[in-house]
């Protein structure tokens, strides 16, 4: 689109403000100008923090010779040209003041040339209200721009300016920020003749990866996860780090919308909800997040430095987000909890169909001086037997004393203690005896028709196998109650059994699909049961809160009596105690 002025009605809609500021902000102007005409590499040459020079040259498509002058005017800009533009805005530049405010306080040189133009030609400014000066020019194809002695016209405004090494650190957070967004650009950062930054392309998840340590850090990048996840039109994805890896200290925090950096309130807010309790009151976040939404569902003309934007569907995208971290997030802490050996042999399921995985393909890994997982979770197994086994003798004792001193009158059972694997002991009427939870829920789930609907629905991708499993299994999965609907190779959740609401879905359901065939066992409910509970994705609390008014109905145990003390004999003799 070439470049024109805007009509005065447009023009007066755009929600102008002072563009620069420091430095920086002519960085951030020019730098996204260039991403705009389509620069994949992009120099920046920095002399005295920016005070002094400021030279940007791009590959882009560049400005040809009869709109030169036009680009140095306001609210010329060949990014929108009517109303309908304004709406649906998907370049990061728009209101066409840049050049025309950057040269009225600045001497600026402009030289260009498209790749079908013969020639280069450069346009000069200098200070408020000077005339436009065009002459020929060598240059390759793309285009130059120098801002030479900034402020030189307005003195005042150049005191307020820090120091050179200020600055510029203002410049290169600016840059880092937008390297982040773009790896398909290479970027060679400059300060006083000195390269402060090379960064080349990055078109490869490897040389991504690389990216990301070499602008977040090394610890970032190989403790962040790459996530992945979407609804509709929406989608989220980027780094994030696992809550035991947050620091007191501010890392890496960015966001971005459609490529464009923000610092957007909505979105800090949902990120820091979907932590939680996670952190502690001294923890930070760490992140960088890109969210893709359809441009006519963003309005980015609310903020004069356009860091903030409004969303037409704002509870939507912030329960979206929320969602897909608090997912994504549960399943990083599901992993740190497993064990070293259980994460190498389950390291594939890990590949969520949703799309989220690890970053680089990479597996958690204890630090190197601690023991191996395998004997740390057998210590634990042992202290496990011994606490629940004093926790017996306590019971036992309670209630023998209790036993005394009840009348006739049998009282109905009353579960008493969850365990971690999928047991519990409940009181009845001839002592104690141990629940196997999976056997005795199992037909209380298929009686159970409740069902609530996810906040977001889960979309699933499936193979061809999967398909058919879902497919064959469509009854059952009813039964259980799960709401699922099949659009071609996705299969799409929408509701759930109360209870499987805070398991993780996308980690297990299809999993659990060989479970579910008609020509398995008859008690897939069961199996499913004890796949959750021992594998901790079901805490046994959880499912004895919800069916207590039923388990309390000593017909539905499938219970065994306790003998503590022939217990405690038998795990004695097996060396457990």
């Amino acid at each position: 689109m070439a470049i024109k002025i805007l009509p005065p009605q447009l023009a007066n809609q755009i929600a102008a403000g002072e563009v620069v500021e420091r430095p920086a902000s002519v960085v951030k102007e020019l730098v996204e100008n260039s991403l705009d005409a389509g620069a994949s590499q992009i120099d920046i040459d920095i002399e005295k923090g920016g005070s002094k020079l400021i030279r940007i040259r791009d590959n882009g498509a560049g400005i040809a010779e009869q709109e030169l002058v036009l680009a140095l005017s306001r609210h010329a800009t060949s990014k929108i040209s009517d109303l309908d533009d304004l709406a649906q805005i998907s370049s990061l530049g728009f209101r066409g003041e840049a050049l025309a405010s950057i040269s009225s306080v600045a001497r600026l040189t402009l030289t260009s040339k498209p790749a079908g133009q013969a020639a280069a030609w450069q346009a000069q400014a200098e200070g408020r209200d000077m005339a436009v000066t065009v002459k020929p020019a060598a240059h390759p194809d793309g285009t130059s721009i120098e801002v030479v002695d900034l402020f030189f016209n307005t003195p005042a405004r150049r005191k307020f300016l820090r120091t050179d090494k200020t600055e510029f650190s203002h410049i290169d957070e600016l840059i880092k920020r937008l390297a982040l967004s773009r790896f398909d650009v290479s970027w060679q950062l400059n300060h006083n003749g000195q390269s402060v930054r090379r960064l080349p392309l990055a078109t490869s998840d490897n040389a991504r990866q690389k990216r990301v340590a070499m602008l977040c850090g090394r610890a970032f990048a190989e403790q962040a996860a790459y996530i992945e996840n979407s609804y509709g039109a929406l989608k989220l994805s980027g780094w994030i780090l696992a809550p035991q890896a947050c620091q007191s200290q501010p890392g890496c925090q960015y966001s971005y919308v459609n490529g464009r950096m923000m610092r957007d309130k909505l979105l800090n807010h949902a990120i820091r909800q979907a932590y939680g309790e996670r952190l502690t009151a001294e923890q930070q976040p760490g992140f960088v997040l890109y969210l893709q939404i359809a441009p006519a569902e963003v309005d980015v003309n609310v903020h004069p430095a356009k860091h903030e934007v409004r969303f037409h569907q704002a509870r939507l995208v912030h329960d979206f987000v929320v969602s897909a971290l608090t997912d994504a997030l549960n399943q990083l802490t599901d992993e740190l909890a497993i064990p070293q050996q259980q994460v190498a042999d389950t390291a594939p399921a890990y590949q969520r169909a949703d799309g989220a995985r690890r970053a680089g393909g990479q597996q958690w890994s204890p630090p190197a001086n601690s023991r191996p997982a395998v004997s740390a979770a057998a210590k634990a197994d042992k202290r496990g037997i011994r606490q629940t086994h004093q926790q017996l003798q306590y019971m036992q004792e309670q209630f023998t004393a209790a036993s005394k001193e009840t009348t006739a009158v049998a009282e109905p059972p009353v579960i008493m203690l969850p365990a971690d694997k999928g047991f519990a002991v409940a009181q009845g009427a001839d002592g104690l005896v141990l629940l196997d939870l999976a056997a005795s829920v199992a037909p209380l789930w298929l009686a159970d028709s409740n069902k609530v609907p996810l906040l977001l629905p889960l979309r699933l991708q499936l193979s061809n196998d999967e398909k058919q499993q879902m497919l064959a299994a469509a009854t059952t999965l009813q039964q259980l109650g799960f709401d699922i609907l099949l659009q071609d190779n996705t299969a799409i959740v929408r509701a759930v059994a109360p209870w499987l609401r805070s398991t993780p879905l996308s980690q297990w359901l299809l999993q659990a699909l060989p479970l579910l065939q008609p020509a398995k066992n008859t008690a897939s409910s069961q199996t499913i049961l004890s796949m959750l509970l021992s594998s901790g994705w079901l805490s046994a609390t959880t499912l004895i809160n919800y069916f207590a008014p039923m388990l309390t109905d000593s017909k539905n145990w499938r219970a065994v009596p306790l003998d503590l003390s022939l217990s405690v004999k038998a795990l004695g003799q097996q060396g457990q105690l």
